[in-house]
């Protein structure tokens, strides 16, 4: 009972986090089915969402040039990334909208991350998901469909968002 309470809780509060942010761009709903997609990251690591199943997939799209996205992902390789790398019902890409894999490994390189980046230079991934606006989060649950999404960088919001992560990975 406790489970089917905090799971309805989440769900609501997922919901909540969009509201009146659908017209910021975004094209799809908590609920919708995720679109799939192929991407490469900059490590050579092919991530084909029609071939994952039963697992909760975080996107991060942003680009190098972006302020609130520099400040966000530090946060996301030391809260997320470095928490769940290596639990297997996980995966986290961090699209960078517009940039080539040269640009992104500089990158990486010159900020020192160890995130799994990967390049979406004609924002054929991006434009799936929204039309504007980065930074920008979205939580796939393992049944394939949005479980969360957020926009900008917030440190109240994204705490929240490790919380609801966390209770995906119960």
């Amino acid at each position: 009972m406790k489970k089917t309470v905090t799971a309805t809780v989440i769900m609501i509060f997922a919901m909540a986090t969009l509201k009146g942010q659908e017209g910021n761009g975004t094209l799809l709903k908590v609920g919708d089915k995720a679109p799939l997609f192929t991407a490469k990251t900059i490590d050579g690591k092919t991530v084909d969402l029609t071939k994952i199943k039963d697992k909760v997939i975080m996107l991060t799209f942003f680009a190098t040039w972006c302020g609130p996205c520099n400040q966000e992902l530090p946060v996301l390789e030391k809260n997320i990334w470095n928490k769940y790398r290596d639990n297997d019902d996980f995966i986290l890409l961090v699209l960078g909208r517009e940039h080539d894999e040269k640009a992104l490994k500089d990158f990486a390189a010159a900020k020192g991350f160890n995130l799994p980046f990967a390049p979406d230079p004609k924002r054929e991934v991006f434009s799936k998901y929204a039309e504007i606006s980065i930074p920008r989060n979205v939580i796939i649950g393992k049944d394939g469909k949005i479980a969360w999404q957020g926009i900008g960088y917030n440190p109240e919001e994204f705490r929240e968002m490790e919380e609801f992560l966390a209770g995906l990975l119960k």
